[in-house]
């Protein structure tokens, strides 16, 4: 009998050093993607530069604007894609249904609604309150929905567009009848990676670190689940757990995420398509290759997003979704309507 901890997507199809050899150069283009994106702004920064700031620094303005401006917000950059790429990854698998994102699971929803409550009580101060409530309203939503749809996976997916559905209107009746609410919500509910690197972010990239890491480990176990849940009990895993601790992974990814940046729509839908082919059926290798090109898609799109218009930035997540809904509109019609 096969152990639930081998991975038998990787053992059928027996391409384990060309799929190494592919993380690999993901990786090298995730580090070419982030030499651009630090060098691209207002004031431009050759990628030497670039590279000689991060590795010598020497006190120059591009020095300074490279290590303290440009690195952090491409960490931030990274740090997000990561976590949206992976959690689409895990909801999809944990799914089943090629067409989830984690937007569908209420987390996003129950951030902006926890900073609107938060906003009209004069709690939401700054920051560093958007960041609390935002993951307190994550946690909240994502508990609700593990709560109402533990028992199978449609039910979850349904739990979540209805408590989305909820929130959001609520939501959008306080903004409407609080403008100084509506003023505090819209600089967070503007999904972006600018200015967003000043924020305290010690705790959330822990989080996120973490959770990714608890990705890959559970990862294998998920192969199993991934080939049903009557094959998982076969092969000895524990579907009720595995589920379980998938669900808090994605809730923890996804709410850091947006906790920090503001809902980024679309990533964790793209990437993990753009990873399947490639990872050849196996989950692990899918984790490690949405955990390299999530964060070579956001960078791309915080570049683009600050090229765009030669009279300021675009919001990240504008770009995002310029991306996702064709994206979205091939998965259809790869899939099938029926699938949402």
């Amino acid at each position: 009998m096969t152990a639930a901890g081998h991975a038998p997507g990787a053992e059928r199809t027996g391409r384990g050093a060309p799929q190494a050899g592919l993380l690999v150069g993901g990786l090298v283009l995730l580090a070419v993607v982030a030499v651009l994106s630090i060098g691209v702004g207002a004031r431009a920064v050759a990628p030497t530069e670039v590279v000689r700031a991060l590795l010598d620094f020497q006190g120059t303005d591009d020095h300074v604007i490279v290590r303290d401006v440009r690195a952090p917000r491409a960490l931030l950059a990274v740090a997000v894609g990561a976590a949206l790429a992976v959690a689409g990854a895990l909801i999809q698998t944990l799914a089943r249904n090629p067409l989830a994102e984690p937007g569908i699971l209420g987390v996003t929803a129950g951030a902006g609604f926890a900073i609107t409550v938060g906003s009209a009580l004069g709690l939401a101060v700054g920051q560093a309150g958007e960041l609390a409530f935002a993951v307190l309203g994550s946690v909240a939503a994502a508990l609700l929905v593990a709560a109402v749809g533990r028992r199978s996976p449609l039910r979850l997916v349904l739990t979540g567009v209805a408590l989305t559905a909820v929130l959001s209107g609520v939501g959008l009746g306080l903004r409407l009848v609080l403008p100084d609410v509506f003023d505090a919500y819209r600089f967070w509910s503007v999904g972006s990676l600018a200015a967003r690197e000043q924020a305290p972010l010690a705790l959330p990239l822990t989080a996120i670190g973490l959770a990714l890491l608890g990705a890959l480990l559970l990862s294998r176990a998920l192969n199993a689940l991934a080939l049903g849940e009557t094959v998982a009990h076969t092969l000895g895993a524990g579907v009720a757990r595995v589920r379980a601790v998938t669900l808090v992974l994605i809730t923890v990814l996804t709410g850091a995420a947006t906790a920090i940046a503001g809902p980024i729509l679309f990533v964790g839908l793209i990437v993990p398509h753009l990873a399947r082919r490639p990872a050849g059926g196996s989950v692990p290798w899918l984790i490690l290759y949405t955990m390299v090109l999530g964060p070579v898609l956001l960078l791309l799109a915080d570049i683009g997003s600050r090229v765009l218009l030669p009279t300021g930035e675009v919001p990240v997540a504008i770009v995002t979704a310029f991306l996702g809904g064709p994206m979205l509109i091939w998965a259809v019609r790869r899939y099938g309507a029926g699938s949402l």
